[in-house]
């Protein structure tokens, strides 16, 4: 197996991805290369984490299975930022020559790919895989556009609420039981302890941020089937809005600190010992054991805005694909089954904490490993999803939520009128994504 460094150079990348989002063009014809050549050299896009090291090494003992399994096949794999993954996909969707053959994608990104013509339709190949009937069916649709199958679960992931169990101890709190409460731990922490961040919030974290807003009974978009019309500026999205933007400030995170931070960001704050909460997923576990804080954090569901409710998180996960593109299809679809199969994703739990979409994996992970038990909580107790239209990867792209918080915590704008200026952004794609 042969392992190419990560891009670097985050700036430019993501004006790019702001200029590529907005301009680049669809995929010629949308039609596949036509080649299923069974030797040579395979080309795999996967996430680059905030502790990479464990991913690396599962992934490298499927990719040298696959390789004794395929003689005159070899693999190469990148990790690539998640963050500036919109630029360099849409270029690959135009160049098959610098293309990918397997790739790993967010689940939000799986109509606008489609859309884009650049990954293939693997249905049939699917449902022939024999591992695919314990799928549990959210995660399927996550693969799903228009009842075609376009790639394989890798993992689900939700967020909760993890604490420092020894600061809480040695100022005499418990664990928020309401939103209201988070925020007033959070500036209670700070105060006490002015070098913490009470709660490590980031203005880029857009995930962190929609429980505040799905909790007040907020939307991000109404409609169905591609249709959809933004109400990030409704009522009761605004008061979640200005929930989350009130834990910026002197009183618990700088704006001059956290305007700029995204979720990994606020999670190596908390596993660094910076921050007394934070908002981190399941796949987050591993890169908090492996900080300052391991043996002193606990983890809770998200409080809604009642006691006893739970806000509801994210459906997030990210999914494998093929690009339609490659000249390898057989060995990419094999790959791709291999990197997505039971055992892999066993694999990637144990190292990442990363939740399996195998409903019987999970009964199994779930009975092994207690951390499991708040993420399971929070994914019972109902969880959301993104408008699941192909305007949704450039309104990600064009960083139009962050924008928003930004120019929220930073004073230049208030919240009428940046969430105004984000449903106009929105309802922009939206119109333009038929």
């Amino acid at each position: 197996m042969k392992l190419s460094a990560p891009a670097t150079r985050l700036a430019a990348l993501l004006l790019a991805a702001l200029t590529a989002a907005s301009c680049a063009p669809r995929t010629a014809d949308g039609s596949g290369s036509g080649k299923d050549e069974k030797t040579g050299t395979l080309r795999v896009w996967l996430f680059q984490e905030v502790d990479n090291k464990p991913k690396e090494q599962v992934v490298d003992r499927a990719v040298t299975a696959f390789e004794k399994a395929h003689d005159g096949a070899d693999v190469t794999v990148e990790y690539i930022p998640v963050e500036t993954r919109a630029q360099r996909v849409k270029a690959a969707f135009n160049d098959p020559k610098s293309a990918p053959d397997v790739i790993e994608y967010g689940n939000t990104d799986t109509a606008g790919y489609v859309k884009d013509g650049g990954l293939a339709d693997v249905t049939q190949d699917f449902t022939a895989w024999s591992e695919s009937k314990d799928t549990d069916p959210t995660a399927r649709q996550s693969v799903t556009v228009d009842g075609r199958v376009y790639g394989a679960p890798y993992f689900v992931g939700v967020r909760a609420l993890y604490y420092r169990t020894d600061v809480f101890e040695e100022l005499g709190l418990q664990p928020p039981k309401t939103l209201a409460q988070l925020v007033e731990t959070a500036r209670a922490v700070h105060a006490a302890r002015p070098g913490l961040y009470g709660l490590a919030v980031g203005g880029a974290y857009t995930y962190g941020a929609l429980p505040f807003i799905w909790a007040h009974g907020g939307e991000l978009a109404v409609g169905s089937g591609g249709s959809y019309s933004a109400a990030v500026d409704g009522t009761a999205a605004r008061a979640g809005i200005s929930a989350y933007t009130s834990l910026f400030g002197n009183g618990n995170c700088p704006a001059a600190k956290c305007a700029e931070m995204g979720g990994n960001d606020t999670v190596t704050a908390f596993a660094a010992g910076k921050a007394a909460m934070a908002i981190g997923g399941d796949f987050s576990h591993q890169a908090v054991e492996a900080g300052k804080v391991k043996g002193k954090y606990a983890v809770v569901p998200l409080p809604g805005l009642k006691e006893g409710e739970i806000a509801p998180a994210f459906a997030g996960g990210n999914n494998i694909g093929v690009l339609k593109s490659t000249a390898h299809r057989s060995l990419a679809v094999d790959l791709m089954e291999r990197l997505a199969s039971k055992r892999t994703q066993q694999e990637l739990f144990d190292a990442m904490g990363f939740l399996p979409t195998f409903t019987d994996v999970r009964e199994q992970v779930a009975r092994e490993e207690p951390f499991v038990e708040p993420f399971v909580r929070t994914l019972a107790a109902g969880t959301r999803f993104v408008p699941v239209s192909p305007a949704w990867a450039r309104i990600d792209a064009s960083l139009v939520l962050p924008t928003m918080f930004q120019e929220i915590v930073s004073g230049k704008k208030d919240v009428r009128a940046a969430s105004a200026e984000a449903a106009k952004k929105m309802n922009d794609a939206f119109g333009s994504a038929g």
